[in-house]
């Protein structure tokens, strides 16, 4: 049955890429996987622009596991020299939007969850979750869902890792910084500059360093990556917004990064979210154990998820290379997704064996 199912996940991703599904823009992707799965015989549910589905034998006793991956893409970068909707597979490359991240994922772990699908006395449940607003960090995907989920022990995360484990990864904290100064001539001693306050915090961000490192994610990292001030050549501006990207480990919560650095600076600092938290799972967790078995290399991940927002032990991983998401003639290798698939059911068919 294995052999089967690669041209079926194939042939899914071609479909999704045909089909625009901009981030807050699902709801035609959304249509064509409540419609794929009822093809299929499989009873699916939709929330917003979310689906999911549970397996024929499922069994309220028994733990859950979640399989979940996005359908929202980012709209292309004007280096596109292709058709973004086309879908066009040219030697052993299927181009399109979408297709690396997360597509190629998440056909792949539709298909898997077909493979388990109706096999009676699985030792677990499986829950398949294509989510939407994953892009944007959006509250109308993962979590919009959770409650109407059935309780979840923990989940696989459709990302493209080049099929290795993320048994970890880095939350996001952005903050919105404000220094302020008084206007005055650019010509006279007057003003306070609020560049040259401003200045004094950036270099603190650029400088400083959380003592605790995590074993799987290093160090904390803070980046200023957007500055707006002043209004005219010969004003001393009044007032310099910047922002901060941080990427926070496991050593620290957001809320007690946010203190940090409130306690050491004088800029007004205002968070935009606390909801992006960085993730890990237990050395002994099932998984863990799993990735050892199956000799699966093991990684901390710099980038965010909706890992981020799944408040159980997960893990990331699925074919495609991270390094192609959001690129231009965007692609997947046709036996990245095979071999995506392959990855899946070894995941979960050890899991499924007894100890």
């Amino acid at each position: 049955m294995k052999e089967h199912l690669a041209p079926i996940a194939i042939d899914l991703l071609q479909q999704l890429i045909s089909i625009p599904s901009f981030s807050k823009e699902e709801d035609k992707t959304a249509g064509l996987l409540m419609g794929f799965f009822s093809y299929h015989g499989m009873k699916a549910e939709r929330k917003g622009n979310n689906v999911w589905a549970v397996n024929r034998f499922f069994d309220k006793a028994k733990p859950t596991i979640l399989l979940n991956s996005h359908h929202d893409t980012v709209k292309p970068n004007p280096g596109y020299t292709r058709d973004p909707f086309a879908g066009v597979i040219e030697n052993g490359k299927l181009f399109g939007l979408g297709s690396n991240d997360a597509g190629g994922p998440l056909v792949s772990l539709i298909t898997t969850f077909f493979y388990f699908y109706d096999r009676p006395n699985l030792p677990y449940n499986l829950v398949i979750a294509a989510t939407a607003e994953e892009e944007i960090s959006g509250t109308g995907g993962v979590e919009m869902i959770w409650n109407d989920l059935p309780t979840i022990d923990f989940a696989i995360v459709g990302e493209p890792t080049l099929t290795q484990m993320a048994r970890a990864e880095k939350g996001l904290l952005v903050l919105d910084c404000v220094s302020e100064g008084k206007a005055g001539h650019a010509a006279r001693e007057e003003g306070v500059n609020a560049i040259y306050a401003a200045l004094e915090d950036i270099q603190w961000f650029r400088t400083y360093e959380f003592p605790k490192i995590s074993e799987t994610l290093g160090k904390v990292k803070m980046s200023v990556t957007v500055i707006h001030a002043g209004q005219a050549h010969n004003q001393v501006p009044p007032e310099c917004k910047f922002t901060v990207d941080i990427r926070a480990t496991d050593c620290y919560s957001l809320e007690e990064i946010l203190e940090t650095v409130q306690q050491h600076v004088r800029c007004q600092v205002t968070p935009r979210s606390l909801r992006l938290r960085p993730s890990g799972i237990a050395n002994d967790h099932p998984l863990m154990k799993v990735a050892e078995k199956l000799k699966i290399q093991t990684y901390g991940s710099p980038t965010t998820s909706d890992q981020a927002l799944i408040p159980v032990p997960s893990i990331k991983m699925g074919p495609g290379d991270s390094a192609r998401s959001h690129s231009a003639d965007e692609f997947i290798y046709v036996d990245e997704i095979e071999k995506g698939i392959e990855s899946y059911i070894a995941v979960l068919d050890c899991l499924m064996k007894p100890a």
